[in-house]
């Protein structure tokens, strides 16, 4: 379990990387769409480059970003009926998801992105708009989002079972926005079972 954790490790900092590398691609995006407007309200002018420049930045942090939210235990969650349960319940159903629905899906995606890419790539597809980008460099992101997003699934998969066997602390617990709730329902539930004994 040991090297199957370090490798969990070595995927995490990956991801840590490419989060840190993500944080100056928003700052960029918003300095294009920043530029675009003022060019398009002082001047008149607009270039469908920069615009498309815009989206594609978007879609960089959009695809690149889903592995380091998933690292960083941000992503959505539907806790409504989760919520009842004990923690070793939920992390039983984290590995179920994570084998049954986020690794088939990510495989997926994978498998349909590569050509998807390639086919782009080997024409050399450029955008329909006049003065456009080339458009395989934005195809791409979708088969390396996933692959992220696969080996990250993998990361966390290896941390909940050894988690779930006690060879290490959930590194979620009472961290973030999920923990941090889930710490407060915890101290009011010790609290209102205080009031009932007095």
């Amino acid at each position: 379990m040991q090297t199957l954790l370090k490798l969990s490790a070595a995927i995490d900092a990956l991801n840590s990387r490419v989060g840190q590398f993500i944080k100056w691609l928003i700052l960029a995006a918003v300095l294009v769409s920043t530029g675009n407007a003022i060019i398009r309200k002082l001047f008149n002018e607009s270039s469908n480059a920069w615009l498309e420049l815009q989206w594609y930045l978007f879609g960089a942090v959009f695809m690149l970003g889903a592995a380091y939210t998933f690292l960083k235990n941000e992503h959505i969650r539907i806790d409504i009926v989760t919520s009842n349960f004990s923690k070793k319940t939920r992390d039983w159903i984290d590995v179920i998801g994570h084998v049954l629905f986020l690794m088939p899906f990510a495989w997926i995606m994978i498998w349909h992105g590569i050509p998807f890419f390639l086919r782009s790539f080997e024409i050399r597809e450029a955008s329909m708009n006049a003065g456009g980008l080339t458009v395989w460099p934005a195809k791409i992101l979708v088969p390396l989002g996933f692959v992220l997003l696969m080996i990250q699934g993998v990361s966390e998969l290896i941390k909940r079972i050894a988690i779930l066997r006690g060879e290490m602390e959930d590194p979620h617990a009472h961290v973030g926005h999920h923990g941090a709730a889930e710490a407060e329902a915890e101290r009011l539930l010790q609290a209102a079972q205080a009031d009932t004994r007095s």
